[in-house]
């Protein structure tokens, strides 16, 4: 049986059916000049248009950073259109809230691996409902019963008659949808779920053609590069360009208008490189950050030794939690301290911003255009249509990209305006301004004290964390409750664990440290403390760790019964057996159950991951082949960042430069990895950070099986470890 949705359901909110003209990418996604034909297309609803010749546009409100949005969201709409999956071509939605705004939400944009979660039902609605006009088209120029009327591989066919899309666009494009939409079923998939489907952008990546952001260059176009403060919420002092002026290409610099840096303009990335080295500048360290990390870990730790900023649990009281775990038959306290990370995308991040006739034009790898494109509009005293955003791809991003204060959106508006604003600017960041330039995973500390029974059972919890909002202050201000940055909290609170007394308390650490979203967000701390946490306690009571875990989850509740199944899959998976010397984890996020077995081999202090073992239940696989590169690549940007990474500051200054000292996993350094994906018929969930969390406690019980050390300060080779 079909499922129905109302179609006045859909269209709220996303507008009708409208001819357009498409300007702006070729098919292989390059760049088009503004000397190429437009071709014309009909807009079926903002995410399908489809032209004369039967080629499918499908129109992206998430964009692709490297994690297969491309492929996952063009294939919901390709399954539910039947359409021709080598006549489909994409392209990024325009910065517009009205139409591509999150399901739910005032903002557009693409993070918290929301991108298919978002739009499973969306955009396959989108696909449906397009389908059906171009059907009740065909059946008016073949005067057929449209029930009579079969779609395949974008072809349409009746009564011997057949014709490809292209051929009932213009009058489909102007009819109205009735009724309710149909939605295929599971078992009528062929396109959703399959293994055969490549990457829809596998061939431009391949020959070139992909427009990259830093890749772009336009007639005219000058470098801007910044002159950064060496500690941050430092200001310039002074500054004298001396002898930059005799360096061949060099064309001005100015300071920020907040005084935080000095811009320098250039013809080429070059001389913007050696003029800025050039620049003598003095700086006021008056307001700036001046510890070093061993004072910020001790900071933190100070703030879990003082009362809780807020209290995140209202219903519990802290007071008679911590009197339960005194009166306790055995108590345990912990404490873990996480550090500052970077992201590294191999791109870093730049932006490019060019006089238009009515404003500007912003190319970027936007993460999220509903913040950067009103940073932008507001940095040049511009209205807000007078800001065009043209998103092109990212290599990589991991959080990066999605500031909520558009930082180097912001930067670039203000280097195009200190250019004249005549002329197109390319702000750019070097290698080292992405390593020390902040915008860090916040370090984080956490104090867990518990209390256990004579057999191990929990009878009471107190969590305590301590670092900095990643929301206030920024564009995501609003979704503050009650002052609790949920960010920094989630995966303790929300945990699946039924946990008795169970208190949770936050404080806000401050720092001049820019601070941003990473890869898994607080998931990435949180679990490995819970799951940390969870290893201790079973082995405390003498239990197996994965059965001491299944007897805290309800199975009973949905999410509880698709953790329990996870669990006993990867279980059964890795051949886990009781007195197992391997590592454990599993977490819920992003609505989405991951459970990871570790297997090492230890010579002296010496480590090597052998092997991983992972399932996850993500609800409908949209494509399996993605799903497991997700898993794959999480897996290593957990290791690489538990294992070795983190940036340390000796006097406020950044101590770690380039990827010498902030070393990213490599791939010759990936351990084999064995995946399970749970079978579902529900709505698909979160991918793109799902691999992360669990990995790192799993490996850290893996250390701890078999050498006896407990890990509680990252990364790992603090503990006297090293990898090979």
């Amino acid at each position: 049986m079909n499922h129905l949705l109302s179609r006045r359901g859909f269209l709220k909110g996303v507008g009708g059916s409208a001819a357009i003209l498409c300007i702006g990418f070729t098919a292989t996604g390059a760049l088009a000049a503004k000397g190429d034909a437009a071709i014309t297309s009909h807009e079926f609803n903002p995410f399908v248009k489809i032209d004369a010749d039967g080629v499918v546009t499908i129109v992206l409100k998430h964009f692709e950073m490297g994690q297969g949005t491309t492929t996952g969201l063009t294939t919901l709409i390709a399954e539910e259109l039947d359409a021709n999956w080598d006549r489909i071509v994409t392209e990024f939605a325009p910065s517009d809230i009205t139409r591509y705004a999150q399901t739910n939400s005032e903002f557009q944009g693409t993070a918290g691996s929301s991108s298919i979660r978002n739009s499973f039902m969306q955009y396959r609605q989108a696909g449906a409902m397009a389908r059906q006009l171009l059907v009740k088209a065909a059946a008016r120029e073949w005067m057929v019963d449209p029930r009579s009327i079969t779609v395949e591989n974008g072809m349409l066919y009746a009564q011997g008659k057949s014709g490809h899309f292209g051929e009932f666009v213009a009058l489909a494009s102007t009819l109205e949808a009735e009724g309710d939409i149909s939605l295929k079923t599971p078992q009528d998939y062929r396109l959703i779920g399959k293994e055969t489907l490549h990457r829809r952008d596998n061939i431009g990546k391949t020959n070139g053609t992909t427009p990259f952001a830093m890749d772009l260059h336009l007639p005219d176009m000058i470098v801007a590069v910044i002159r950064r403060a060496p500690k941050f919420g430092a200001k310039v002092a002074r500054f004298s360009q001396g002898t930059v002026t005799d360096i061949i290409g060099f064309i001005d610099a100015k300071p920020l208008p907040d005084q935080s840096g000095i811009i320098v303009l250039a013809q080429n990335t070059w001389a913007a490189f050696q003029a800025r080295d050039a620049l003598d500048v003095g700086w006021d360290f008056t307001n700036a950050e001046t510890r070093g990390s061993d004072q910020l870990v001790a900071d933190h730790i100070a703030l879990l030794d003082k009362a809780a900023e807020f209290d995140v649990t209202p219903d519990i009281d802290a007071g008679e939690t911590s009197a339960k775990i005194a009166g306790a038959a055995t108590q345990l306290q912990v404490d873990f301290v996480f550090p500052f990370l970077a992201h590294a995308p191999l791109e870093a991040v730049n932006c490019t911003i060019a006089p238009s006739e009515n404003g500007v034009v912003m190319y970027d790898g936007c993460q999220f255009p509903s913040v950067s494109h009103p940073a932008v509009a507001k940095a040049l005293g511009l209205e807000h249509e007078q800001v065009q955003v043209e998103t092109l791809y990212a290599g990589g991003s991991f959080g990066r990209r999605a500031s909520g204060t558009s930082d180097y959106n912001v930067e670039a508006a203000h280097a195009f305006d200190a250019a004249g604003r005549n002329r197109p600017v390319k702000l750019m960041w070097s290698r080292e301004d992405d390593i020390t330039g902040g915008y860090y995973r916040p370090m984080v500390a956490h104090r867990v004290a518990i209390g256990t029974d004579e057999s191990g059972a929990i009878t009471a919890w107190n969590h305590r964390i301590a670092t900095k909002s990643l929301l206030k202050g920024s564009a995501f201000n609003r979704r503050m409750d009650r002052g609790i940055d949920r960010s920094s909290i989630g995966g303790v609170w929300g945990s699946l664990y039924q946990l008795p007394s169970f208190a949770i308390g936050l404080s806000d650490f401050h720092t001049a440290i820019p601070v941003a979203h990473w890869r898994s967000v607080c998931h990435s701390h949180t679990c490995y403390v819970m799951e940390s946490m969870m290893d201790m306690l079973a082995r405390n009571a003498g239990q197996d760790p994965i059965d001491y875990r299944l007897a805290l989850i309800d199975a009973a509740s949905p999410n509880g019964a698709r953790m329990a199944g996870v669990i006993k899959r990867v279980r059964e998976l890795a051949n886990w057996q009781t007195g197992d010397e391997r590592g454990f984890a599993c977490h819920f996020a992003f609505q989405t159950c991951v459970a990871v077995i570790a297997d090492i081999a230890v010579d002296g202090t010496s480590i090597h991951v052998n092997r991983l073992y992972i399932a996850i239940d993500c609800g409908t696989a949209v494509n399996p082949d993605i799903i497991r590169a997700q898993l794959e690549g999480g897996a290593g940007f957990a290791l690489g960042a538990a294992m070795r990474n983190e940036i340390t500051l000796q006097d406020g200054v950044v101590e770690q430069q380039n990827f010498p000292d902030y070393e990213p996993f490599r791939n010759g350094e990936m351990p084999a990895i064995d995946i399970a994906i749970m079978p579902s018929d529900g709505p698909a969930t979160g991918v793109g950070e799902a691999g992360v969390p669990a990995t790192a406690p799993a490996l850290a019980n893996a250390i701890f099986a078999k050498t006896g050390t407990r890990i509680l300060q990252l990364p790992m080779t603090r503990s006297g470890f090293d990898f090979v």
